[in-house]
This record gives C-alpha cells, sequence and structure tokens, in this order.
C-alpha cells in the first residue's frame, strides 16, 4: 500500500525571488492535522495498488512498453472501482520524469517524479479535471477546443480528464468529435461514465475503451484487512466480509462504511456492529427465516419476520437477504466449488449447502421470482412490514402447490388429490419436512377445461386405505421413503443410520455423527403412516455397521479397483499417461434403478431435452471415462 500522501504537507507558494514559506507545524500552531477518510488516505498512487483490474493493468503496461498510446481512453463501471483514480495514474505515468529532466511514459510508477505529486492531489496546471454534470453545455467544450491547440505549461502532455462524460449534451458530444479525433501531438483526453450506453457511439470508436470490474468480494475483504492492520484496528472476518457485501464491489463504498464502523464500534468491530449500524438482518436469522418458508411453517416464518423488524431490520433488506440466500443456494446447487468463497459466513457454508442437496433447481427458481416481485411490492407499500408478511405467506403457501408436471398430471389422470409429498402427507414438494401445525392444503379438484353435454363423473381420490407396503430390510424403508417423497428422511436413513438390527416391526441403529436426535421418532411416526403397523425404532449405544452412504462408496471403489485390472482399461491407462477412471457404470443397474425410482428426474422436468452423450453402450466392460 502506497504510503498517503498528505496535500497539507506541502510548502505554501512564495512571492517572486523569495523562497516559499514552510508550513508551521501542527505543534506550533495547537491545531491537529486534519483527518482524511480512508477513501482519500488509501487511494492508489500506482497501477500496483490498483485491486481486481488485472486485465486493464496488463493491457495499459504492454501499450506503454510498446509505445502504443492512444489518443484517448474511456473508463467505465460501477461507483468506486476506480475510474478517476485509474485516470490520475494514467496521467501520472504520461507525464513521468525524474529530478536530472530524464524519464518516459511508463507504467513503472513506484518512484515520484516531478510531476507525480501535483498530478495525484488533482492540482497539476498541465493535467485539468472536468466534471461534465455542470459543464455540459457547447460553450464549455468550446474552450476546450481553445484550449487544447496550446502547448504544455511544463509537463510532456496536456491531459483533459472527463468525469460523468455521458451528462454532455448532444451538441457538445458533436463539438467534442473532431478535436478527440485529431487532437494536437501533446494532448490526450480520458473520459469517464458510469453510464456507457449514454455515450454516442461516434465517441466511443474514437476511444479506447475500458471496463473497470467490481472488486470480487474475497479480494476487497483481504483489502479490508490490510487497512485496518495499517490503521492499528481489530475487526471480525465475517465483520469485514458483511462490509464487502453491502458495497456490492465498490472499494470506496466499502471504506466509507469500514471508516463508519470504526466511530461506530469505537474498538473491536464485530458483525453485530455492522449489522446495527447499517440495519442489516443477522445472517443466522435469514436462514432460519428461509427454513421457515420453505417447510412451509407460516407461523414461525411470521414470528421470524417480525422479530427482526423489532430489533430494527428493514422489511426490503429482510426481502433482499432472503432473495440473496435463495441465490446462494442455487450457486452451491450448481457450482459445489462455490463453498470456499472467503466472504461467506460458516452458517452460509454449512446450511447453504444443506440446503442446496434437498432442494431443486425449479424450487429455488420459483422461490427467486416469488421474492423478486415481492420486494418491488413492499418498496411501493405504505406499510412495508405487512407487505413483506403478505409475501412470505405467498412463499409457504406455495410450498404445497403442485409443481405444473404433477398438476398436468393430475389432469391427465382425472384424480382430485394432491399429489403425495405436496398435501396431507406431510411434505411440502421441497424436501423439507411441513410442520404439525402447518395445516396442509385442501384437495385440489382436477376439472376438465371444457364440460361435455353429458360429463363423466370425475374420480375422486377413495378413501379406502392402499395395500400396505412390505417393509423386510433398511432398503426397503429408503424405497418408501422416496416412493413419498419425503426426501430429508431419505438422506438421513442414507447418511445418518448404522444399522444394528432390523426384522418386521422392530428397528435398532446406532446414529451418525451429525445426525438428528429425533431421526428414531421421525422414523418410527413414518413407518406407522405408510405401512399402516406400529413399529419399534430404537437408538442403541453400539458401532453398529457402515451407512448405506458409506457402503456405497466402498462398493464404487471395489468397482473401480476391479476395472483398473481389467486388461483393456490398463492398456487404456498405460496408453494415455494422467488417465484415471473416473466412473464405473452398468448400463443394466442404471436402467433398473431408473424404471423403480418414484422422485421425477431431471429429463422428466425437461421431456425435450436430448442427452449429451449416448450411454448405452457401456465403454470397456462398463467403465467411464
Amino acid at each position: 500500500m502506497t504510503d498517503p500522501i498528505d496535500a497539507a504537507s506541502a510548502d505554501e507558494p512564495g512571492f517572486a525571488g523569495f523562497d516559499p514559506a514552510p508550513a508551521p507545524p501542527p505543534a506550533a500552531t495547537g491545531a491537529p492535522a486534519p483527518y482524511r477518510v480512508l477513501a482519500r488516505k488509501y487511494r492508489p498512487a500506482h497501477f500496483g495498488d490498483l485491486i481486481g483490474q488485472e486485465a486493464m493493468v496488463r493491457t495499459l503496461t504492454n501499450a506503454f512498453a510498446a509505445g502504443r498510446i492512444p489518443q484517448a481512453w474511456m473508463l467505465t463501471g460501477v461507483r468506486g472501482v476506480g475510474k478517476t483514480t485509474t485516470a490520475r495514474i494514467l496521467a501520472r505515468a504520461l507525464n513521468f520524469q525524474t529530478p536530472d529532466g530524464q524519464g518516459a511514459p511508463t507504467t513503472e510508477l513506484r518512484d515520484f517524479g516531478i510531476h507525480c505529486r501535483e498530478i495525484i492531489e488533482g492540482r497539476h496546471i498541465d493535467v485539468m479535471e472536468i466534471d461534465a454534470a455542470s459543464n455540459n453545455s457547447v460553450d464549455n467544450i468550446r474552450q476546450i477546443n481553445d484550449a487544447v491547440r496550446y502547448a504544455p505549461v511544463s509537463a510532456r502532455y496536456k491531459v483533459y480528464i472527463v468525469d460523468e462524460v455521458h451528462m454532455l449534451s448532444t451538441g457538445a458530444f458533436n463539438a467534442f468529435l473532431k478535436t478527440l479525433e485529431e487532437p494536437p501531438p501533446h494532448a490526450k483526453f480520458i473520459f469517464a461514465t458510469t453510464e456507457i450506453r449514454k455515450v454516442p457511439i461516434t465517441v466511443l470508436s474514437r476511444c479506447q475503451r475500458f471496463d473497470l470490474r467490481r472488486v470480487e468480494s474475497d479480494m476487497l475483504v483481504d483489502h479490508l484487512a490490510t487497512i485496518c492492520r495499517a490503521e492499528s484496528v481489530d475487526a471480525e472476518q465475517e465483520a469485514l466480509a458483511a462490509i464487502a457485501r453491502a458495497a456490492e464491489g465498490s472499494v470506496r463504498d466499502s471504506l466509507s462504511i469500514l471508516d463508519q464502523a470504526i466511530a461506530h464500534a469505537a474498538g473491536r468491530i464485530t458483525l453485530d456492529d455492522i449489522r446495527s449500524m447499517l440495519g442489516l438482518a443477522d445472517r443466522a436469522r435469514v436462514i432460519d427465516l428461509f427454513e421457515a418458508v420453505m417447510k412451509g411453517d407460516i407461523a414461525a416464518a411470521l414470528g421470524e419476520l417480525r422479530a427482526q423488524y423489532d430489533a430494527g431490520a428493514d422489511p426490503v433488506v429482510v426481502l433482499n437477504d432472503l432473495a440473496e440466500f435463495t441465490h446462494l443456494v442455487t450457486r452451491l446447487k450448481l457450482v459445489p466449488e462455490a463453498v470456499k468463497d472467503n466472504s461467506l459466513a460458516q452458517a452460509e457454508r454449512v446450511r447453504g449447502g444443506d440446503f442446496a442437496q434437498r432442494l431443486s433447481v425449479r424450487i429455488l427458481a420459483r422461490t427467486w421470482q416469488m421474492l423478486l416481485k415481492g420486494i418491488a411490492e413492499v418498496k411501493q407499500a405504505d406499510r412495508p412490514v405487512m407487505a413483506a408478511e403478505m409475501v412470505l405467506v405467498r412463499l409457504a403457501h406455495a410450498a404445497d402447490l403442485p409443481t405444473p408436471d404433477e398438476a398436468l398430471k393430475m389432469l391427465r389422470d382425472g384424480m382430485g388429490s394432491v399429489p403425495a409429498g405436496n398435501g396431507n402427507g406431510g411434505g411440502n414438494g421441497m424436501g423439507m419436512p411441513r410442520p404439525p401445525s402447518g395445516g396442509g392444503n385442501t384437495a385440489l379438484a382436477a376439472r376438465p377445461i371444457l364440460a361435455s353435454a353429458n360429463p363423466a363423473p370425475v374420480p375422486v381420490a377413495r378413501a379406502a386405505a392402499a395395500p400396505m407396503a412390505i417393509v423386510a430390510s433398511l432398503e426397503d424403508v429408503v424405497a418408501l421413503a422416496s416412493q413419498h417423497r419425503d426426501i430429508t428422511l431419505k438422506i438421513a436413513l442414507e447418511r445418518d443410520i448404522r444399522p444394528v438390527r432390523f426384522e418386521p416391526g422392530r428397528v435398532e441403529f446406532a446414529l451418525a455423527e451429525g445426525a438428528s436426535r429425533t431421526l428414531a421418532q421421525d422414523l418410527s411416526r413414518r413407518l406407522k403412516e405408510w405401512t399402516g403397523q406400529t413399529w419399534m425404532v430404537a437408538v442403541v449405544n453400539d458401532e453398529g455397521g457402515a451407512t448405506m452412504r458409506e457402503q456405497a462408496a466402498a462398493a464404487k471403489d471395489q468397482r473401480e479397483n476391479d476395472a483398473a485390472a481389467h486388461p483393456a482399461v490398463k492398456a487404456v491407462l498405460e496408453r494415455f499417461p494422467g488417465a484415471r477412471i473416473v466412473d464405473v457404470r452398468d448400463p443394466r443397474a442404471i436402467a433398473a434403478a431408473e424404471a423403480a425410482a418414484s422422485v421425477p428426474t431431471e429429463d422428466e422436468y425437461l421431456p425435450d431435452a436430448e442427452p449429451l452423450f449416448d450411454d448405452s453402450e457401456p465403454d470397456f466392460d462398463g467403465v467411464d471415462f
């Protein structure tokens, strides 16, 4: 980090023929040095200080080294990513000169030249910074066109930095075109804007454009931690992560929030300080709210929202955080490596990964769409908390609604009851258990769209009990859970149960580490619902056998070892160094499993999609690479 530049330490200008009078030290005047905010104190002074803009720095470095310096640059990006700062650094690179008069345009700016300090501080006579928001008329541009013809006073180039260039009027842009296309050799132009679409294409075609990106959260957290160490400020990592999220990729915004947090905390900066200062909701409580909504537990969801509102959280912020967590769960489902992001809290990593395994993409997409619409409604409502509660009610009730494919199947079959897992059967279609007090939905009566003259009676769900399932092994219980779409229990049976004893009417097992303590009661209740018999389910103090997931992993390892010993596979591995066996598949077993499974696959939701690869024929006796 470059040492901060203190403009107050510069000498006062003197009269002609006299040496400048040095500024009196603070001790002599009794006044302390003026405080400078962190965004100015740690403003980058050379390209090495810029963070998150590696592509632009590499392009500029190569251009300066090859002598391919254009007459104009266009810098665009959101607020606070370094557009004006980059413009000043570019002006410094163009006019770099050592005290002995040597030097050429360069991007190696670790040492200060004779013009560098004045350029960085914005007070060099040959580097003009113009605010286009207040100087946007044709007359202002005409003054630039008249002045650009004259040579610089002391520097190598005259540099015009035009900030918020999109604010220029149409006439001003037109007046700029000729000068911008054929400027004098001693003039350079640097434009900065946050609205690149408002800049005419005739101007863009005369400039080299650089899009400054938002700074990644993990990079921003590291940057804030470096500044905290330089300022001797103690801050929690999660507090810095919250600041980075609130800044949305803007370095200046993050430093402004950090500056405020230092004053707010008056000591160690904690996550609670950031929440109370910015009115943010507790991330853990947002996750609790997400879980209650996904379960369809309306009472718990409304109670949690009201508790956060009473604690000072803005309802719009709560729903925004809920949408952000929905997006995070979707990312973790599609890109599991995203869990390594340093800006994520521990609760987000653990519980977000759990939700990613239990919720489908279609449900997450539906939740995201409903939240986006609900946030807009809450912003316009006279009573935001009430509007937010109604959004949660819609979300919770959507947990019980059948999906479009299920509704079509019900219409096709002429059934009037909600499919298992979506109505009173205890599930909610989202892989989340519904609490007993959830209430459930009434039966969905499917009627034909057009009624005939003599309509046939529509069959309804029969009250007679279905034939009781035969359960003779733990695998049969897992199949029952899959059939009834109780994905939470299915995953728990495969992951958390170490079987000790299994016989009809009695199950004994040991719990794996991290398993739910209510698993035995949940399993007993489900077995009674599914089989109509009372089951004795007990947790015993025994090591038990391997879980089904461990057995599957061991079987997979055994298949890979057997495949690796096959002569044909060994020949392939020797022929292609570095190749490895990814998976061993038996097409017959896969076909049987798909036929037996009752949970719809992704192909059922996308019936027209074609597979990327044809796995009908196994390679090398069932070994896929």
